[in-house]
């Protein structure tokens, strides 16, 4: 079940890494042509929560894995 937990947790920070988009602006553009995640500033916040809260549970679970004989 961890490991599962651990590949969803792989695609998801391979997704949020791809939705970057890669200029000054940053989510402003999606943000405003969408209206999908509030305001830009809002949806680039959460999405850095979110980001660092997958790349914290990837690290436990990537040393859980490597201490577990």
């Amino acid at each position: 079940m961890l490991k599962f937990t651990w590949l969803i947790i792989n695609v998801l920070l391979i997704l949020l890494i791809l939705i970057r988009i890669p200029n000054n602006a940053g989510l402003t553009s999606f943000a405003v042509k969408n209206d999908f995640l509030g305001s830009p500033t809002s949806a680039e916040k959460s999405l850095n929560g979110f980001t660092w809260f997958l790349i914290l549970c990837y690290f436990l679970l990537a040393i859980k894995f490597n201490f577990s004989t």
